[in-house]
């Protein structure tokens, strides 16, 4: 057991700053098409039940002390958590160029450089961040989380005197869920450190929401940078913004690293985080990420179901699935759910893809588990 934890302070600003970026404002411009009313309401509801998924898959990784990819063999077994580690490495990357590209955008408004010049720069920034380390890294959080407190109740007054009298939300908390255990682990309190974490993210992530959502109706664009500068923010915002964009790609390189070591225990995390950063960097440079729904909409198809098994067998079936048939049987299941999910993506349903193959996976993993309750397959949890 590690001498250091994370305390709940430190678990509230990582986490405030995770919801703080460009990608959550920018998800919130999605859903103009909504309207105000509908599309509070959707943003709301979908981080309520993103919070809580949030908070399960935490409190499973606070409670076993291991990172969120090696959380995953509790299900499919230690081959089928390198899958999903791969799989959860392949996201990172994609996060880390996304995050890359959308401060590059912000830098090039401050000053017109090479796009090349800028995203090389905040790619360098990010790996400075990876060497100076997760523990020490405390304070300067802290700083640019409250700098960029500041700017968001600005921009939130900016846009409420704006307003007039009168699926794709849950995709930014399922991001989330293949990383938080890489933090909860470290939590002496898994049960605190993983409530904090959940609510912190979900609440500063309505905001951000509903700051994009107003921005794009009211704002004047669904750009990051002609809504702040129809803001009235300048350089102080941007900068700001940028260094918020550094501390929140950390996350998604520093997971990545810590998903290869499922992969091959002898991987050097730090060094895969880089490598990560390296190759998020290059892919900024080549491809334009202007829209990123697709790519959303992919995470939520691989993660809820995974999740959903997961949180079914730990909290409902309450066993450690140990067997090769089973572990298949799990696999099929998260197969079917995510098929059930794209279909629903392309169908006319109004209820969206999420909810029903997540339900679908946890009500059938539950079912599954009553009946193989009796075996000698499983093992019960030690509780923490």
């Amino acid at each position: 057991m590690k001498d250091t934890y994370i305390t709940q302070p430190q678990f509230a600003m990582i986490w405030f700053g995770a919801a703080l970026s460009i990608a959550e404002i920018m998800t919130g411009t999605y859903l103009a098409p909504l309207g105000l009313t509908q599309g509070l309401y959707a943003i709301i509801l979908g981080h309520i039940i993103g919070g809580i998924l949030l908070f399960g898959a935490g409190l499973i990784g606070g409670r076993l002390r291991q990172g969120s990819m090696n959380t995953t063999a509790f299900s499919f077994g230690p081959l089928g958590a390198k899958g999903f580690a791969f799989l959860n490495m392949l996201q990172l990357i994609g996060w880390t160029s996304i995050m890359i590209y959308d401060a590059m955008l912000a830098l090039q408004e401050l000053a017109p450089l090479s796009p090349i010049i800028w995203t090389i720069a905040i790619g360098a920034l990010v790996i400075l961040w990876l060497f100076i380390g997760l523990h020490n890294t405390g304070y300067i959080q802290a700083i640019v989380s409250v700098l960029l407190l500041g700017l968001t109740l600005y921009m939130g007054a900016h846009m409420i005197s704006q307003w007039p009298s009168e699926g794709i939300i849950l995709a930014m908390p399922l991001s989330w869920l293949p990383l938080i255990s890489d933090y909860t682990r470290e939590s002496k309190k898994p049960f605190s450190a993983s409530l904090t974490s959940a609510t912190v993210y979900t609440v500063t992530s309505i905001v951000m929401y509903t700051l994009g959502l107003s921005a794009a109706i009211f704002g004047g664009g669904d750009s990051i940078i002609t809504i702040m500068m129809n803001a009235g923010l300048g350089l102080a915002g941007l900068i700001v913004i940028i260094f918020s964009t550094v501390t929140t790609t950390f996350m998604d390189a520093y997971s990545a690293g810590v998903s290869s070591t499922t992969i091959y225990k002898s991987a050097s995390s730090k060094g895969i985080a880089v490598v990560v950063t390296i190759v998020g960097t290059i892919a900024a440079i080549l491809y334009p990420m202007d829209d990123i729904t697709d790519f959303l909409y992919l995470i939520g198809s691989v993660f809820a179901p995974m999740i959903a098994i997961l949180l079914a067998d730990y909290f409902i079936n309450r066993q450690q699935v140990q067997t090769l048939s089973a572990y298949l049987v799990r696999g099929l299941i998260w197969a079917v759910s995510v098929g059930l999910y794209h279909y629903m993506l392309h169908s006319e349903s109004t209820i969206g893809a999420t909810l029903p193959a997540f339900t679908m996976a946890f009500v059938v993993t539950a079912i599954v588990g009553f009946i193989s309750h009796t075996e000698n397959s499983s093992v019960e949890i030690k509780q923490h």
